[in-house]
């Protein structure tokens, strides 16, 4: 299967795709505090413009990887912010292994060492995979949103990078 993923970057033209994978995401409940999905400009605003990637199965999306600053302060130019998603019937078949891979080695190539993952405690398999990939488990945010009138813990992971370091 791994064969026929193709990692590539993407830009605004893969909006469509990219925000629909996203709209699935936030209809889960459990995947970002998010409850619209954004436009493109202002997604484009709040996110680095390198280190955007998909996942691609016979020209098909199937998902996406991004990172975002975690800080405008300079001290902080290389932390980010993970997001991860991929399509609701493309799940459990190692797209986001192969996603989070590249996105870290893109990451490390843009001078990034840390990487951040804020993820719901409840969603097991993302934080497994990102434990996965070398992310360790840093603490929790007890009830830190709420959403639908119902109260989220985030569990909050970080990967510091060996090249840079």
């Amino acid at each position: 299967m791994n064969s026929q993923i193709e990692i590539q970057s993407f830009n605004q033209s893969d909006w469509s795709h990219i925000s629909r994978i996203y709209k699935e995401g936030i209809a889960t409940g459990m995947a970002t505090f998010e409850t619209q999905v954004p436009d493109w400009d202002q997604w484009d605003q709040t996110h680095i413009r390198s280190c955007r990637l998909k996942a691609v199965i016979n020209n098909e999306i199937v998902g996406w990887a991004a990172l975002a600053p975690t800080s405008k302060r300079e001290v902080y130019k290389g932390v980010a912010e993970v997001s991860i998603y991929i399509t609701s019937n493309r799940r459990n078949l190692g797209i986001g292994k192969l996603l989070l891979t590249k996105l870290i080695e893109e990451s490390e190539k843009e001078g990034f060492w840390t990487l951040q993952a804020g993820i719901f405690s409840n969603n097991i398999a993302s934080i497994q995979l990102h434990i996965s990939l070398g992310f360790r488990v840093i603490g929790y945010r007890e009830k830190v949103g709420r959403l639908h009138k119902d109260w989220f813990d985030n569990t909050i992971l970080e990967r510091r990078s060996k090249i840079i370091i």
